[in-house]
């Protein structure tokens, strides 16, 4: 299994999450087996999102999706959001 972690600040949780649900089933298309959204305890705005792959390549193709840099302009994501790939250890 593959890991993709995404980390961002967002300027309204609520509205991201929206535009988040909303693209569900393109990540899932995009060979998403699993995810799931954390929220730091102390600014509700910075969003750490986990997606879970088959392989790296399609966690990269994700990543380098113009689809997926649609859905964070829409989403109102503020600034470059940190992203990184893992296997199981």
């Amino acid at each position: 299994m593959v890991r993709l972690f995404v980390r961002h600040k967002v300027s309204n949780y609520e509205g991201w999450r929206k535009v988040y649900d909303d693209f569900d089933a393109k990540r899932r298309s995009m060979g998403v087996k699993a995810d799931a959204v954390y929220r730091s305890v102390d600014d509700t705005n910075d969003v750490t999102v986990t997606h879970d792959f088959d392989s790296a390549d399609k966690a990269h193709a994700l990543i380098a999706s113009p689809e997926l840099r649609e859905a964070m302009g829409n989403a109102h994501v503020e600034g470059i959001p940190e992203m990184w790939v893992t296997n199981d250890a």
